[in-house]
């Protein structure tokens, strides 16, 4: 079975891409269609993909990224019961809003924090080749799915960021397909942006 995943399906600029990297790119896509769209059903594929890349990462050494899949699958669980139980603080369903002062600085902080920590873990206890880029965007991650789950619309500023770094790492690690995918991510980011404030902006 992992000889099949692992085959290659066809060579983009001299990398192989496996039959895996392109059903993750696949189910990713329609995932992030679904979370602008404020579907649900997006968190359950969320999870299917993250599997899927963790045995890709992982395969190439991308560490950071592989164990961030962990998370992402397990948040995955966390944001499907948010966006169909969840609550605000007054009671009220979950809906799509904005950060306040304190939630700016609190989501700013932890992101700070985190991606030294997430970079020296790495050097220390695997051999990534690139621990501070790898660890920028297992922080911003973390910060940009706890931001989604709880539907804040500065998830998709976080994840932009997130996925324009990506790209620049993809791109040194031969990883073409995942590099397109992570682009259009990029173009997402901006019409997920959009999606959402025109809802907030008509009270929805």
């Amino acid at each position: 079975m992992t000889d099949l995943l692992f085959a290659p399906a066809f060579t983009l600029w001299g990398a192989p891409t496996t039959w895996l990297e392109v059903a993750a790119v696949l189910i990713s896509v329609v995932m992030v269609g679904c979370n602008i769209r404020e579907i649900h059903w997006g968190w359950p594929l969320g999870a299917l993909a993250s599997l899927m890349y963790l045995l890709l990462f992982w395969h190439d050494s991308l560490y950071g990224d592989a164990s961030l899949q962990v998370y992402f699958a397990l948040a995955s669980a966390w944001g499907w019961w948010e966006w169909l139980r969840g609550r605000r603080a007054d009671g009220s369903p979950l809906h799509a809003t904005r950060l306040r002062r304190r939630g700016w600085t609190f989501t700013l902080a932890a992101w700070t924090l985190l991606w030294p920590a997430c970079a020296f873990f790495l050097m220390r206890f695997t051999d990534s080749t690139t621990p501070w880029s790898d660890g920028f965007i297992t922080a911003g991650s973390v910060v940009g799915q706890v931001l989604l789950g709880r539907k804040f619309i500065e998830n998709w500023l976080a994840w932009g960021v997130v996925d324009a770094v990506s790209v620049a790492l993809f791109a040194y690690k031969g990883l073409w397909l995942t590099l397109g995918l992570y682009l259009l991510f990029v173009a997402l980011c901006v019409l997920g942006w959009r999606e959402w404030r025109t809802r907030l902006g008509a009270g929805a």
